[in-house]
């Protein structure tokens, strides 16, 4: 069958039209592609699981010329990796940056009931198109992969180096030398006031390296600091012409009954005091109670002492293991171990001598008294440490924890009656 030749003109003719339509997508010049581009950052709040407790951050750039809206993220691990598990014990976390579909990944933080915020960056289209490939290449197998540090390099922190770099400094410029509000404990402990056990476990483990000043610089490592940053961040653009950063905020979700970051951290110890003095009560009926029925009251005795030896010595075991042969350098210098540490895991068979009574319990009794005297009056040294500016220390919360019990469990009150 032979095709009328006005058919085919009309044929080519559409296609022509298509083809100019279609011409900002297909065959545009490659130094104008960021004329295309709206670039974001997407800030998500906390999530359930206690590694989303700090929130999460990714860069998001809608490409107009593809139809289509990238998520970049440079938090991406797997439980799934190789020696997973040892990695992480060693401090050796490897992290990626992976790209997905932005739509798909706020619905995804929406489902975790997680807050997410859209941030709308003005930045020059030539500038927004560097980052754009910038991002496509850091997403290669070669490149996406880094060690991962808590507080130095993490997902916030490569989104601010960034835009630093995109604004030629201008971000270091203002926050390097500007003073920060907290230390990072004190970031650390706003976020997790709301579970009084992992306040204090993480802070246990956490040496004295976290509780220097910082500038501002340092404190974006939490994405909340960065979405507040940027919100009133002003650069100088071409020609000299000043500019905000941000110039639009969109709320894509919000998290429905969780709880707030705090805006400044509760005082430390408090919980801490309150259950060492309710551990203390224990140990003391414990006492009252070996004095009117020795037997059980033994029992009752030795096995406590049995389970504090177990817990702080266990928690001694983790921090001497994590301080000294891992690579998690925010253990380092942690005064803790002077008198939590795995010596009191001695409690736990003395304990059980003493429970069970014979010849041997009244050896033990006084070996678990020697052992609580040396945990109190090294915790008191510890605090008294923290007099020297350059040993300082947020430990309080431990002590709080410690001191009462072993004062009560110590020779120091007997010594004390006999001096009476």
């Amino acid at each position: 069958m032979q095709i009328p030749s006005r058919t085919i003109r009309s044929l080519l003719l559409f296609c022509m039209m298509v083809f100019l339509a279609a011409g900002p997508v297909l065959g545009q010049d490659e130094a104008h592609r960021g004329d295309y581009i709206s670039l974001k950052l997407a800030v998500m709040g906390p999530g359930d699981e206690l590694y989303f407790w700090w929130g999460h951050i990714a860069l998001v750039i809608e490409d107009a010329a593809t139809g289509r809206d990238y998520f970049y993220d440079w938090g991406v691990f797997s439980f799934d990796n190789d020696h997973f598990f040892t990695n992480f014990a060693l401090g050796r976390l490897v992290y990626s940056c992976a790209v997905s579909w932005a739509e798909g990944s706020y619905a995804h933080y929406q489902w975790a009931n997680r807050d997410v915020t859209l941030y709308t960056l003005d930045l020059p289209a030539e500038t927004k198109d560097e980052i754009r490939r910038f991002a496509e290449n850091n997403v290669q197998p070669e490149n996406r992969d880094y060690f991962y540090h808590h507080f130095r390099d993490n997902c916030s922190t490569r989104i601010r180096d960034i835009l630093d770099a995109a604004i030629e400094g201008q971000f270091k410029a203002a926050f390097g030398e500007a003073p920060g509000r907290y230390t990072l404990r004190e970031h650390i402990r706003r976020h997790m006031w709301f579970n009084p056990f992992f306040d204090w476990f993480l802070n246990f483990l956490m040496g004295r390296g976290i509780d220097q000043p910082i500038k501002v610089w340092d404190e974006l490592f939490l994405p909340g600091e960065m979405g507040s940053r940027i919100l009133d961040f002003s650069y100088t653009g071409a020609g000299g012409l000043t500019r905000p950063l941000v110039s639009s905020v969109e709320s894509r979700s919000r998290a429905a009954g969780r709880p707030a970051i705090l805006d400044e951290p509760l005082p430390a110890g408090r919980w801490e005091l309150a259950a060492g003095c309710v551990l203390s009560i224990i140990m003391a009926c414990f006492l009252i109670l070996r004095q009117r029925r020795p037997g059980p009251g033994r029992a009752a005795l030795g096995i406590g002492q049995s389970l504090l030896g177990l817990f702080f010595g266990g928690c001694g075991l983790v921090l001497f293991f994590m301080s000294f042969f891992t690579n998690h350098d925010y253990t380092y210098h942690n005064a803790n171990l002077l008198y939590v540490n795995p010596l009191l895991l001695a409690a736990v068979p003395l304990g059980i001598i003493l429970a069970r009574g014979g010849p041997r319990a009244a050896r033990a009794d006084r070996l678990l008294q020697w052992l609580w005297t040396y945990v109190f009056l090294a915790g008191l040294i510890t605090q008294a440490l923290n007099l020297i500016p350059a040993l300082w220390q947020g430990n309080l919360a431990t002590a709080a924890l410690v001191l009462p019990w072993s004062l009560l469990l110590s020779l120091i009150p007997r010594w004390l009656s006999r001096k009476r």
